[in-house]
């Protein structure tokens, strides 16, 4: 989700907005490493969307404020996936990174299999 916002980021796609009216919010103690400043603050925020039932728990910051802005924006892009499907720009932009690390992938692959037969080349040389 995180990549995902970056992305979102860069590209600022056209998102369907989200109403105050529509969201219920809250402040619940977080949960993780961090011992007692986890343990006493109530700075982890659950946000729902009301009419898709959709739920979003903010804990990547120490600061309230900051993880209400990281919710709504996670919370914004998994609406639009849930009502645009798979013409949200969310949805294509998640495909084509995919897409571009099979690329790497089986790039790397490639070399790794040049590298080795090289390799067996220069082995048959020395043997001659």
């Amino acid at each position: 989700t995180v990549a995902l916002l970056q992305a979102a980021r860069k590209n600022s796609f056209s998102l369907l907005g989200l109403s105050e009216a529509e969201l219920e919010e809250q402040f619940v103690r977080g949960d993780g490493p961090g011992g007692q400043a986890t343990n006493k603050t109530n700075n982890c925020v659950v946000l729902k969307h009301i009419p898709s039932g959709i739920v979003v728990k903010c804990h990547q910051t120490r600061s309230v404020e900051q993880n209400r802005k990281l919710a709504r924006e996670i919370l914004q892009e998994k609406v639009d996936l849930f009502y645009k499907g798979e013409d949200s720009d969310v949805f294509k932009e998640k495909k084509a990174s995919e897409k571009k690390k099979q690329e790497k992938k089986r790039r790397a692959r490639e070399n790794l299999e040049r590298k080795k037969h090289f390799k067996e080349m220069l082995q048959q040389l020395e043997k001659k």
